[in-house]
């Protein structure tokens, strides 16, 4: 009616496909041992499935990119969300240790104008990590914003005027974005199907270990007049990240994911 030529192929109707199902289904069935059809119970292989996981992550062929990623995951959480809390202690009076009670009182307020603005460090932090995934690699990516995020912490050892420091903590904040952004990208990459997701969540869950420690440091030490040591220990946590990130066994830069544990040195 159309005056359309049909599609090449046989037209079936609907039941001769719910028979064929049906026949699929039914050769499953009595293809499978009752040992196998055991072994298929998800009340028999849950249990034994997160235990084999597990022991894969830390085997011989994934134990070095397993304990390097945990590494990097709580560097990189530790770092990020200390950069977050410093942005408020640094430019609110605690950072200069006076005990008059005025000073006490005007400490305690928070510059939402320095914490709008290195929070808006995050877009050009997820454009570069965007544009240097790829053309640089993940590896060669990651160490060099773990790097330079130092070289900007390092003018915090000393009390820097209220811009300065404002604009070093939004250039750090910068940095340690696109390498959060990055390891997220690489770590599934590294890791073989079967143990992608497992993989991927104990190191984040790690990662969620260093943003639970950072306040004792970026709160308590400035709180306790010690500004130097809080800037020195984010300073020695983001060297061993990026460090790290150097070490691991290859780079994923063009690779499709695979099933297979991959074991090249480079």
């Amino acid at each position: 009616m159309n005056r359309t030529n049909l599609p090449s192929g046989v037209l079936i109707s609907s039941h001769q496909i719910e028979l064929l199902e049906k026949r699929d289904t039914s050769e499953d069935i009595h293809l499978l041992s009752p040992e196998k059809m055991e072994q298929a119970s998800p009340s028999c292989t849950d249990s034994s499935n997160k235990c084999s996981s597990l022991f894969m992550l830390l085997s011989p062929e994934l134990a070095r990119s397993t304990l390097l990623l945990w590494v990097v995951f709580f560097g990189n959480a530790f770092s990020y969300y200390g950069l977050v809390l410093l942005t408020t202690e640094l430019n609110n009076g605690h950072n200069k240790c006076t005990v008059t009670e005025v000073q006490s009182k005007a400490s305690q307020d928070v510059n939402y104008a320095d914490v709008f603005i290195t929070s808006f460090a995050e877009f050009p932090g997820l454009i570069l990590s965007a544009c240097i995934v790829d053309k640089f690699g993940r590896k060669l990516s990651m160490s060099a914003m773990f790097f330079l995020c130092c070289i900007f912490l390092f003018p915090l050892l000393f009390h820097q005027a209220p811009g300065l420091t404002t604009g070093l903590l939004f250039g750090a904040r910068i940095c340690i974005t696109a390498t959060f952004t990055i390891v997220y990208i690489y770590a599934p990459e590294i890791y073989p199907t079967t143990v992608r997701t497992t993989g991927v969540g104990l190191a984040s869950s790690v990662g969620r270990v260093g943003g639970m420690v950072c306040p004792l440091v970026a709160v308590g030490l400035i709180h306790g007049c010690h500004q130097t040591v809080a800037i020195v220990l984010f300073e020695i946590v983001v060297f061993i990240s990026g460090t790290c990130v150097l070490f691991f066994p290859f780079e994923t830069k063009g690779r499709e994911l695979s099933d297979k544990v991959i074991v090249q040195n480079k």
